[in-house]
This record gives structure tokens, sequence and C-alpha cells, in this order.
């Protein structure tokens, strides 16, 4: 969708348990997830090869049973995925436990043109956000950053759930919805933000952030968006901006492994947050790229819908800008969160033109 092409959608209804949703889903879209898997380099240089050796045996077997145990349903939804495109299950494995394989893959010592060019590879989890609650603006406005491999692999998913509410989620092709960002008609939205913790903040073979937000999916009310976000003993941390539409709340919270969590609640005074923990104290990796936008966020005034755009559009930082066209990152869409009018847009291109490509009624 960020090179201009259609976001697909696709409602695959009450299914009757989690293997069914993923193996409509991976019907649905099987040609766009075999594409996927077939141009992912971080999947076809790094992932695939490290998974075939004895050493990663014991970190794959960990986080299978770890995730499956914790989330049964979802795990029964991946592997209907793998079903329905017909791509190999060990293949959606990993690619949904990207984020808790890679920093466990050992790094070559030598070939420096090969360790730079995996380190853009492994750059796929960029995004911005900035989040507003005032008198008059209540709002979300987000961009989905990602590497180059994602562009035209990504699709809405509509799904009914047991209890009879249904979520909308922005999908990775061959991946649990959603890790990025999604909504139910209980009134519950989300955006996310990758955060980089040091090596030796990470736990091996613990909950994967996937599962964690395909739970959210599900989540009743904020409260229990926040306890399905913060009560999971996480491999990797990440940042969550929770949305309750009905009682006009916007919070931003922060997890780390060892069961750590911040929360900070939207106000009237405009929030970015990039890809860098701001309010939970973690040892981080000092994450250039998301520093300057930082930067440039503060440098904005933001008091409306239209200055998020506009903010989120900004392409003044040459290097590191905060709306990003290449080479190794893209900003796949932009989405805007209407608390008040209880709507989701997504918007391809620039955001700052305006052309949106759907609005969705939250409720």
């Amino acid at each position: 969708m960020g090179a201009g092409g259609e976001l697909d959608a696709f409602d695959a209804g009450r299914c009757a348990d989690g293997y069914a949703l993923g193996l409509a889903v991976g019907r649905r879209f099987a040609e766009v997830i075999r594409s996927r898997m077939r141009q992912d380099l971080v999947l076809r240089e790094q992932l695939l090869p490290f998974a075939s050796t004895a050493e990663a045996q014991p970190l794959l077997a960990a986080l299978q049973s770890a995730n499956r145990e914790r989330y049964p349903r979802y795990w029964d939804e991946l592997v209907g995925t793998a079903d329905g495109s017909g791509v190999p299950l060990l293949h959606v494995i990993l690619v949904n436990f990207r984020k808790e394989v890679l920093p466990f893959i050992p790094k070559e010592e030598e070939g420096g043109d090969r360790a730079r060019e995996e380190e853009e590879a492994e750059a796929d989890g960029d995004c911005s956000d900035v989040l507003i609650v005032s008198d008059s603006t209540a709002i979300a406005a987000h961009n989905e950053d990602g590497n180059v491999a994602l562009l035209g692999h990504t699709y809405l998913v509509r799904a009914t759930l047991p209890d009879g509410a249904s979520f909308t989620a922005y999908t990775y092709a061959g991946e649990l919805p959603s890790c990025a960002f999604g909504f139910n008609t209980n009134g519950v939205a989300f955006t996310l933000d990758s955060v980089p913790p040091v090596n030796d903040e990470i736990v091996a073979g613990a909950i994967a952030r996937n599962f964690v937000s395909r739970d959210l999916l599900e989540a009743k009310n904020l409260e229990d968006a926040m306890r399905r976000v913060c009560s999971p003993t996480v491999s990797v941390g990440h940042s969550y901006n929770l949305m309750d539409v009905r009682g006009r709340r916007i919070v931003n919270v922060e997890t780390a492994s060892g069961n750590r969590f911040a929360v900070r609640e939207a106000g009237a005074v405009p929030f970015f947050h990039a890809n860098m923990y701001r309010h939970l104290q973690v040892k981080q990796v000092q994450d250039e790229n998301s520093m300057s936008r930082e930067k440039r966020a503060a440098q904005c005034s933001v008091d409306s819908k239209e200055t998020a755009l506009s903010l989120l559009g900004d392409t003044a930082d040459e290097k590191y800008p905060i709306y990003m066209t290449g080479p190794t990152l893209y900003t796949l869409c932009t989405v805007l969160v209407d608390v008040d009018e209880a709507t989701m847009t997504i918007y391809k291109g620039n955001p700052k033109n305006g052309d949106a490509a759907h609005v969705l009624r939250m409720l």
C-alpha cells in the first residue's frame, strides 16, 4: 500500500475456532503470503539458516511451548494460516517470532559490507505516533513503517469473536493480526511501536509480541487491554498506544521482560513516540533514526488532526524523515484514530495529502 496499491480487506465472519480463522485468512491471501515469504530477506538469509542449526532448536521449542500453552487458540490460528496458504509452518512460525529469534542469531565477525546489509535488513520495526487528548481533540495518529519487503504484503482482516464482538486488524502477510494497529467493537483500539532493548534485556523462549497483540484484539475494555499487555512474561518489550473510545482516554504503555511496564496517560500536550522507551527505565539501543524523529517532532506544533497528519508526513530530515520513502524503510500507511468520531482512517501516500483509503467505524 505504501507504493500506492490498494489495501485489500477480508471479512472472515464468525469462525468455529482459531484454526478455521487462520485457514480462511491463509486461503484468501495465499498468493500474498507466499510472495512475502519469497521476498523477505531476513527470513531467507537469517531466520531459516539459523533454524536449521542445533543451536536454534531449544530456543524455537521453548518459544513454541510457551506461546502455544498460553494462547492455544492463536497458535491454532497460526497453523491454519500456514495450511491455508500452503506455506511451510516453519516459515510462518519464524516471521511471527522474528523479534524473539533475531537477537540470538550469532553475528558474523567478518565481512563489514555483509554485516551492514544485515543490519539494514533487520530495520523493519520503525513507527511514529502522536497522541493528544484535549477538550477539543482526542486522537492518535500513527505511521506504520516497515521494511521494503512488506510493500504490497499487508491486508485488513475482520473477524467475529466467540462473544459476538468483532475486530478489524491491519495485518502483515503470514502473521497473526495485528502487529501494527487495529480495533474491536468493544471500543478498544491500538497502535504499536517497537522499542530496542539491549540483548541482555531479552529473555529467550518467552512470550512473543505477535501473540500479545493478537490477544489485545479481544480486549473487553481499556483495563482489560492493559492487563493483556502487562501480564505476559514477554521475551522482548513493546510500546502500546491504547485507546478507550467510549471513555475518551488514550494511554501509552511501555513493557519489557521481567513483567516490567509503565503507563503514561495522553493529555493536551502532544506526546510523540518513536522507537525508543520514553518513560520505562530499560537499557536500550540508542537508535539515531528514532532520536532524530523525536527531535524533529519537538520542533513542530500539533493541536489538531490536520497538524498531526502534517507532522507524520514531515520529510525535513533527509537522512531520518518521519515519513519514510526508502530505500530500506517505507511508511506503508498512516492511520488516524479519532476517538470522538469513533473512526479509524487509513491514508495512503503522504498523509499531508489527505488521501483516505479506508474510513472504518469502530462502534
